[in-house]
């Protein structure tokens, strides 16, 4: 079965700095599966950083776009260098075409950084999941869940255990922006495609191991489960 890994950037460089443990565990729990992979990566604290400051220096929005996607691509490379150090049959050159991807799956795992401006790396895990005929993707990030307000700012913010598709359209709705560097839960069109195409989505901690694993082996964990 093809599972498809949307790996944030908050999870693989927190604070601009690589992660290593957390790029040790999930190698660690690809290894350990049967599943294949399509891991797409964010860019993180680093993109937003430099996107915002090529704002302030006066740049567009595709500029914007264009400097955080080359942060994402330098992530699917470091991810890349983690599953190879565990003699995964991993693609060994990050990806940034879906057709070229879909070509290189017959590896156990295929890494892609971002695509185009305009598009999120919400986006692409989607259009990836879609390439690659996944039914289950995994959107792994600082937060444990989906909320319906930010946990960090409202301390009784409602957590969703399950969630239709409708109801998560209607939240990235509400928090959106369209812009490089801005963060939120999963981007209008990616939770727009998941639905069309019915890829269940999980949205667990970067930070829990357990919760990620058993989202990607499809058993119950502590996070959101988005589905029909």
């Amino acid at each position: 079965m093809q599972i498809v890994l949307s790996v944030g950037g908050s999870s693989i460089n927190p604070d601009g700095k690589p992660d290593l443990d957390f790029l040790r565990t999930i190698a660690r729990i690809i290894k350990k599966s049967k599943h294949s992979f399509g891991i797409l990566t964010g860019g993180g604290t680093v993109a937003r950083a430099y996107a915002n400051a090529a704002r302030e220096l006066g740049a567009g929005e595709y500029e914007c776009d264009s400097i955080a996607i080359t942060s994402t691509r330098q992530n699917a490379q470091l991810v890349i260098a983690a599953l190879s150090t565990q003699e995964i049959d991993v693609h060994k050159k990050a990806l940034f075409d879906f057709d070229e991807a879909r070509i290189a799956s017959d590896k156990k795992v295929v890494v892609m950084g971002g695509t185009i401006p305009g598009i999120t790396t919400d986006t692409d895990a989607v259009l990836l999941g879609e390439a690659v005929g996944a039914k289950r993707l995994v959107n792994i990030s600082n937060v444990d869940a989906i909320y319906d307000s930010d946990p960090k700012k409202n301390p009784n913010a409602k957590k969703y255990q399950k969630m239709n598709y409708e109801q998560l359209i209607s939240l990235s709705l509400a928090s959106d922006k369209r812009m490089a560097g801005t963060n939120f839960v999963f981007d209008m069109l990616a939770c727009k495609l998941i639905s069309r195409s019915k890829i269940e989505a999980h949205f667990v901690s970067g930070k829990n191991s357990n919760d990620m694993e058993n989202a990607i082996e499809g058993k119950k964990h502590g996070g959101t489960i988005v589905g029909e």
